[in-house]
């Protein structure tokens, strides 16, 4: 039974419309969706706050590369056309930058669309999928929406333990999702880890690992998993993003290298035309911007570096090393009473309750006048606390 409301009266009214009994598959009724981290216009005008902060969604804080809002502008005038629905330019470009065949590289809606397109490709109802947790949650969400059954391992040491989702592998584990660096604890695995992990997964598993962060992370012992696991014949798909170093989070642009069959598979499963030309333009613009690639990367290592400081002197517990663009805190209580009172000082972070870390926060690195501003509501938050 379903409320639906009639508009265009002046006495609008709720009415009810019947629908058939299991009409709504029986697989979703126990999925929680993703929930995105709070919009600022939402806080603004709930809270009725004139300045706020957001630093909850691992963006890149200081918007596309300029050559990519040129290419915005100049690609906005062919929005009456559709676009390349095979993403040609771009896919080629990507296979140029990875040394890998046109034919080995898929394209979708940012990584979650990957993710998605991988789980209808893949899963059937009753097979299984491993990833760590907490992880992001769509790895479980799109499984299970299919009728799969998602083995959540426990972290060790705020790291994916390797050898445990290994030791979870059965004969329906159809994949495994390695986070890497890890969304929401910010932590990496080393290459002999996973040089060791790929040495033993069996050979009917296909491993999905997630690089979404992968541009930030100057660790030596950081492998790029596209050069060498997937080149060196893995069974992987190795999956990156424009949403988050290359400031296209708004564009929905993301792509993996993978097993040239898998692509054609992830074909058939995404929608038709969903990269707009002007995200392909802004996409591509942005591979031709290597020096601003690395500013922001500079950029990123110091306010990692600043935002870590601040935290851990105003008295909380940061996870790390972090590698990637935020920092997880571990308030050690439940989250949700310190993420409201620092929403009501205009500072949007994460809770992580829906990351199965409910104790926990993730907090995205800013500008450094965003920092100052999230200083001073800590400070304000702090007081408030002690005077109650």
């Amino acid at each position: 039974m379903v409320l639906a409301q009639e508009v265009g009266r002046d006495d609008a009214r709720l009415v009810v419309a019947d629908i058939p009994a299991g009409l709504i598959r029986r697989a979703l009724a126990g999925i929680i969706p993703y929930e995105p981290g709070k919009p600022v216009e939402e806080v603004q005008r709930e809270l009725g706050l004139e300045r706020v902060v957001k630093l909850a969604s691992s963006e890149g804080p200081y918007g596309p590369f300029p050559q990519a809002l040129e290419a915005l502008e100049r690609s906005a005038g062919e929005l009456n056309r559709y676009p390349d629905g095979g993403a040609y330019r771009l896919r080629t470009a990507l296979a140029e930058r990875h040394g890998v065949r046109f034919e080995e590289i898929a394209i979708g809606g940012g990584a979650d669309g990957l993710i998605d397109g991988i789980s209808q490709a893949v899963l059937e109802e009753g097979d299984k999928i491993v990833c760590g947790w907490p992880s992001f949650p769509s790895y479980a969400i799109y499984g299970r929406k299919l009728g799969a059954e998602a083995v959540q391992v426990p972290l060790r040491d705020d790291r994916y333990d390797l050898d445990a989702l290994l030791g979870t592998i059965t004969e329906r584990t159809k994949l495994v999702y390695v986070c890497h660096p890890n969304n929401p604890t910010g932590t990496m695995n080393s290459r002999s880890e996973l040089d060791s992990y790929f040495a033993r997964v069996p050979d009917h598993v296909l491993t999905v690992l997630d690089q979404a962060y992968f541009e930030y992370v100057d660790d030596p012992d950081y492998p790029d998993a596209i050069a060498e696991y997937f080149k060196a014949g893995r069974q992987v798909i190795v999956l990156r993003t424009f949403s988050k170093i290359y400031g296209l989070a708004g564009a929905r642009v993301g792509y993996g290298a993978g097993p040239a069959e898998l692509v054609v598979a992830l074909g058939k499963t995404r929608r038709a035309f969903d990269l707009t030309t002007p995200a392909q333009e802004a996409a591509l613009a942005s591979l031709n911007s290597p020096g601003e690639l690395e500013r922001r990367k500079r950029a990123n290592a110091e306010g990692r570096a600043e935002l870590e400081r601040i935290l851990t002197e105003a008295g909380y517990k940061v996870t790390g090393p972090a590698v990637g663009n935020f920092v997880f805190v571990d308030l050690g209580e439940d989250a949700q009473p310190w993420f409201e009172a620092l929403l009501r000082e205009g500072v949007i972070v994460r809770p992580l309750a829906g990351f199965g870390a409910p104790q926990a926060i993730r907090v995205t690195v800013g500008t450094p006048d965003e920092h100052v501003f999230l200083t001073q509501a800590l400070a304000r938050v702090r007081t408030t606390a002690a005077a109650s």
